[in-house]
């Protein structure tokens, strides 16, 4: 009587049968992976272009920069500390 009274811890379950070949579920593994190649191929194009317009934008920043302390050098002459008499 005092087996009946512990409770029954639960049994392990036999591990599952090894899966089959099955073609097409392959076949869906090697759609997937076509769709991943392409998707990363745009998102690499994608980040070409921007980096593109990266490097232009700070081109154009840097061209007036060095413009403008140049030309304001050239231009911008001090006036003379000591007044001109007229007479």
């Amino acid at each position: 009587m005092a087996e009946e009274e512990q409770p029954k811890l639960p049994q392990p379950s036999p591990d599952p049968p090894p899966l089959k070949f099955d073609p097409t579920r392959m076949i869906g593994i090697i759609k997937r992976k076509a769709l991943i190649k392409d998707l990363a191929a745009v998102y690499h194009a994608e980040c070409l272009s921007y980096c593109q317009q990266l490097f232009e934008l700070q081109s154009k920043w840097d061209e007036p920069f060095i413009d403008i302390t140049e030309d304001s050098r050239k231009e911008t002459a001090r006036p003379s500390k000591r007044i001109k008499k007229l007479r």
